[in-house]
């Protein structure tokens, strides 16, 4: 039975975190949370209105937040650029798709195995590995760009598909909030269990990756926008063409026409940015009651 007592105001029924119906006391979160929700829709809406424009409208001055003369001409040009290519651009779709799912699926086996350890499991050195891992969350990727490229050489992983993949494991950001969920979990459950007869990989596939579905949705899409965004591997670690990705050559597009055509560079660029967005933010659409879920209890004990 849950600890947790529902409660009755003024015939508004109220469970937990969120009421359910609306009372006038809540007026004041709507004056302050509506304007700031908006305000930070502002980029979104840019980048979908900065892809219709016309060439005028995108070297206007001042400029222009909201297109006033829409039009698909970026699109058309985009996609005719891309039938020029030397590489059909369905490889390099092909490979980001590979590459994106491949990382995140292990990049949850990794972050969750890494996590019930840290969170359940007793051993030396335990508390000093999990600082070093939130000690690492203050380094940017291009503060560690020259110790993994020689990392990298190292081991042989230059022109392999498996350097997109192996080096985006290390993902601190997901083992800490995994750690953090894993957590909340009672000790008494995990204890009941052995008392059953389960072992560590029941307990972790019967268990804990049931309880922890809203922090694996969370990696998920962080390691996707990590993942499908990510153009510097295939420009420093790739030179086999047919290795690289939709993100490198996109971003290869973009440049070459703009050097060429500065015009029509910005509006393939512009038309491409939306193209890259839109993934991103469809899989956030999808998951994102899992993701306000984890937030909510990743500084929670």
């Amino acid at each position: 039975m849950s600890i947790f007592k529902p409660k009755r105001h003024s015939g508004i029924h109220y469970s937990g975190m969120n009421p359910k119906g609306y009372h006038p006391s809540q007026i004041k979160f709507y004056i302050i949370l509506l304007p700031l929700s908006l305000f930070m829709l502002l980029p979104m809406v840019f980048i979908i209105s900065h892809a219709f424009k016309p060439p005028d409208e995108l070297f206007a001055y001042p400029p222009r937040f909201f297109v006033t003369n829409p039009t698909i001409k970026n699109f058309t040009d985009l996609f005719a650029k891309m039938s020029n290519s030397g590489v059909p651009v369905s490889r390099y779709l092909f490979n980001s798709i590979v590459i994106t799912i491949v990382t995140i699926a292990l990049s949850i086996l990794v972050s969750t195995t890494a996590a019930y350890a840290l969170s359940k499991k007793r051993f030396r050195l335990k508390q000093t590995l999990f600082a070093v891992n939130t000690l690492a969350l203050m380094f940017v990727p291009i503060a560690v760009t020259i110790p993994r490229f020689l990392v990298i050489e190292q081991l042989g992983l230059m022109d392999t598909f498996w350097v997109h993949v192996l080096p985006a494991l290390a993902m601190p950001v997901g083992l800490f909030l995994i750690k953090q969920f894993i957590d909340g979990i009672p000790d008494e459950i995990i204890e009941a269990a052995r008392i059953d007869g389960a072992n560590d990989v029941n307990i972790y596939y019967q268990i804990i990756l049931p309880m922890i579905k809203p922090a694996i949705a969370t990696i998920a899409i962080l390691t996707f926008q990590a993942t499908w965004n990510n153009a510097d591997v295939s420009s420093l670690y790739i030179n086999d063409e047919s290795l690289k990705t939709f993100a490198f050559y996109i971003t290869t597009l973009t440049s070459t026409t703009a050097g060429a055509n500065a015009v029509a560079g910005q509006g393939i660029a512009a038309a491409a940015s939306l193209i890259m967005f839109l993934p991103n933010l469809i899989i956030f659409l999808i998951l994102q009651s899992q993701v306000m879920s984890t937030m909510s209890h990743s500084g929670l004990k």
